[in-house]
């Protein structure tokens, strides 16, 4: 950490004061722990506060850092560097005098050090004594005997300052660092406060109310809304919708419409609003049910991967593959127009097959939302119905339910083969 991080973290640790204040006030378990997590940290700021000044440069090398009254032995060095810049300007006044030109001058630079500065209009009036050092197109300098016997002893005072203070501030850096433990622990407990403050400022402002919670397998919304697009759309009244969604006779909502019909908008709000639930904030609906789930998985939008040879169907049918194969009838699936980047016979036929995947409880059995633009997929409602009810009725539903699985995982694998779905 440089001095600037140090003053940063004392400007911090002057706030915990006033948020322990707050909290004192607090009922809550959770509130009252974060506070007892709280450590003012007072000797740290006190530390800071008195070693280091206000506004340090960046690097901890060139010295300005600590504060005057802070260290005796730095005070007397700047003292005498203080006293040098007067001496330099009381040998400046003498020069001029005794040399007769007016506009002689001392100057400084990191490569040589103080030096003596004569236009070229005033070269002839040059002393003898003086050593010529630096030849420019307007002007030579020199410096003298005496010049260099100042330089060394104002010089010595800052390069011994400058040092003193790295120092010095290396111990305050250590004394801090030695107590990072509680630093760390304090900075937890304000990083909990602070998301459960958003949540409790965004829950406010956007009228979220208090889902509830609970082991089923329901997601049930009422008057939902998308957090997002409704914050974007203030001018127009955002339009709710409801959802129901569970492992039985709502398992799968298949979602169709024209372009900008809402859609996508539909799920997505959906799968935030569940995601919202499980981190403990409020949500934008009227009423809220949610079973725990376990997982979110999402085939949305379009994008292509030719660095690896994959195109945009070819990442699509990786990404459902990877949701049939890890969803489960505790996950939320959303679906978002399988099928669109081939023909519309292939595209139909993969949308079918991972509808009636989906659907199979002993496959996935997942609680889905399912985007199309193929309004064939309605009969599928008549269809797992009906494969429900002669569920386990003989050898043609077994040897129907593996046809379907291959052909869904066929089609994924190889999606030029010829399927045709009766």
């Amino acid at each position: 950490a440089n001095a600037r991080e140090l003053r940063s973290l004392c400007f911090t640790i002057s706030k915990l004061p006033e948020i322990k204040d707050v909290l004192s006030c607090a009922k809550s378990k959770l509130l009252v722990e974060i506070n007892n997590n709280i450590d003012s940290l007072i000797d740290i700021e006190t530390l800071i506060d008195a070693a280091i000044v206000e506004e340090p440069p960046i690097s901890v090398k060139e010295g300005s850092i600590i504060k005057h009254g802070y260290d005796s032995e730095i005070d007397l060095l700047r003292g005498d560097m203080s006293s040098g810049r007067d001496i330099m300007a009381e040998m400046e006044r003498k020069e001029k005098e005794k040399t007769g030109i007016p506009k002689l001058k001392i100057g400084y630079n990191r490569v040589f050090g103080y030096f003596i500065e004569v236009s070229n209009s005033f070269k002839n009036k040059v002393p003898a004594d003086y050593i010529r050092k630096q030849t420019l197109s307007n002007c030579e300098r020199y410096i003298t005997m005496e010049l260099k016997e100042i330089e060394g002893r104002v010089l010595g005072a800052k390069d011994r300052a400058v040092q003193l203070e790295y120092e010095l501030f290396c111990e305050i850096r250590k004394k801090v660092a030695d107590n990072l433990n509680r630093i760390q622990k304090t900075a937890k407990a304000i990083a909990k406060l602070d998301v459960l403050l958003s949540f409790a400022i965004t829950s406010y402002e956007n009228r979220y109310i208090k889902p509830i919670v609970n082991n089923t397998d329901k997601i049930v919304l009422k008057d939902s809304r998308h957090p997002v697009v409704e914050a974007l759309t203030q001018e127009s009244l955002f339009v709710p919708n409801d959802v129901v969604l569970d492992t039985n006779e709502n398992m799968i909502s298949v979602i169709t419409g024209p372009n900008m019909a809402g859609k996508s908008t539909y799920m997505r709000q959906v799968a935030i609003i569940v995601l919202m639930t499980q981190i403990g904030c409020f949500v934008p609906a009227s009423y809220a049910e949610v079973g725990v789930v376990e997982s979110i998985f999402t085939r949305v939008g379009a994008s292509d991967d030719l660095a690896s040879g994959q195109s945009t169907f070819m990442v699509e049918m990786m990404e459902v593959a990877t949701i049939l194969k890890e969803a489960t009838q505790n996950s939320l699936v959303i679906l978002d127009e399988i099928g669109r980047g081939t023909s519309t016979y292939d595209g139909l036929s993969i949308a079918w097959a991972v509808a009636e995947y989906m659907s199979d409880k002993e496959k996935c059995g997942a609680k889905t939302l399912f985007a199309t633009h193929y309004h064939e997929l309605i009969g599928l409602e008549q269809k797992i119905n009906a494969h429900r009810h002669h569920a386990g009725t003989g050898r043609k539903n077994e040897l129907s339910h593996r046809q379907s699985k291959e052909h869904c995982l066929r089609i994924v694998a190889d999606f030029s083969v010829d399927l045709n779905f009766h």
